[in-house]
């Protein structure tokens, strides 16, 4: 199969994704890289012998633990990239479809160093020259996939704390979905940039129920390994109904507690007990039992723990949506899952909503803009 088709393997080549596996290995759950561990049970695992299959089977199926679009460039070099790049901006008028070529056909780890290539061969800032030739949606999404991550992340949380407003949802999105070292290494990026703890941040941009789930998310200390003990998780589950349907107000502090530290595999076992044990989902007993940013708040975190994929196409719904794009949540999340799960969001998207991804992307924006977002679809199945 030619190399460059949406989601296609590329063979010979490794896995192409910020803090990807060796070749040979398999992606490690959580983001980047976000795949669930594969299943044994599954043809091209365990006992299975390769022989079997014919080499393009095999190909296929080294790439089964991958769900991204975005992987790496065969050969490529961030000092032949930034000639490309340079060359685009330079004199009358800019070569937009250079820079859209080329980014949009580079791993994050194959972006990131165009940036200090750039520094060395022309004695001049990166992204001080694209912010001059470049505007709008367009210069933000080309900035955002030139960053880390995490500083990308850390970048967002900021602006979710200081901008006009509390962008609540943003800061529930990105604790709730990155894994603890990624946490860990948001909060020191955020120390470093921008002088103070996230933690600090958050407690004097909030309050109430909704600070505390913040503060306990922003920790990075939840449980993260994938056994599963069922009784454990029944526990659990008697707990939430204790603390909310089962008695006069709520106890916030439960919810916290367990939705903050338990690992997912384990909630989304809780979640299924309470529905058996109390005829109801988890998700309409929180909005039964709690209102405003703490409903919100800890709805998400249900959602993104049950369906991270569903999670994001509902997000990505949203963001186009009714009147106007709200163009920092498209971006981020286009960014930021174009190399863990972009082809579950896709399948999860088409499904929930009756359309593609693609057709929504193109729809609701254009220009420049939309093309670099379609390079991150990276399909329109």
């Amino acid at each position: 199969m030619p190399q460059g088709y949406p989601g296609g393997p590329v063979p010979g080549q490794p896995q192409g994704y910020p803090g990807g596996p060796a070749p040979g290995q398999q992606p490690m759950p959580g983001y980047p890289g976000g795949a669930p561990a594969p299943n044994p049970s599954m043809p091209g695992y365990g006992g299975v012998s390769i022989c079997l299959f014919p080499c393009f089977i095999i190909s296929i199926l080294q790439f089964q633990g991958y769900r991204g679009v975005i992987k790496d460039y065969p050969g490529a070099d961030p000092l032949r990239d930034v000639e490309v790049l340079r060359k685009a901006m330079k004199g009358f008028g800019t070569d937009e479809a250079a820079i859209i070529e080329i980014l949009g056909s580079r791993s994050n780890k194959q972006r990131v160093p165009m940036v200090a290539a750039y520094k060395t061969t022309y004695g001049k800032d990166l992204f001080h020259d694209l912010k001059s030739e470049l505007t709008g949606n367009f210069e933000k999404l080309v900035i955002a996939m030139l960053q880390t991550p995490t500083r990308f992340d850390a970048s967002q949380l900021k602006e979710a704390i200081v901008g006009a407003g509390t962008d609540e949802a943003c800061l529930i999105e990105i604790l709730s979905s990155r894994s603890n070292a990624e946490i860990g290494e948001i909060n020191q990026i955020y120390k470093n940039e921008y002088g103070k703890k996230l933690e600090d941040a958050i407690i004097n941009d909030t309050s109430g129920h909704f600070r505390r789930l913040l503060v306990s998310l922003c920790q990075g200390n939840r449980d993260e390994r994938e056994q599963v003990d069922i009784n454990m998780a029944k526990q659990d589950a008697q707990k939430l109904y204790a603390a909310g349907e089962n008695k006069v107000g709520t106890d916030e502090s439960q919810f916290n507690a367990i939705l903050c530290s338990r690992s997912k595999p384990h909630l989304r076992a809780v979640f299924n007990e309470y529905q058996q044990m109390s005829g109801r989902d988890i998700v309409k007993s929180i909005c039964r039992e709690m209102s405003g940013n703490v409903e919100d708040g800890m709805v998400a975190v249900v959602k993104c723990i049950r369906n991270t994929p569903e999670y994001f196409a509902e997000r990505l719904h949203k963001s186009m949506a009714g009147a106007g794009t709200k163009d920092r949540t498209l971006i981020r999340v286009m960014v930021t899952r174009s190399e863990v799960d972009m082809l579950d969001i896709r399948q999860a998207y088409q499904k929930a909503y009756g359309k593609s991804l693609y057709t929504a992307i193109s729809g609701d924006t254009s220009g420049d803009y939309k093309k670099l977002l379609l390079k991150l679809c990276g399909g329109s199945d």
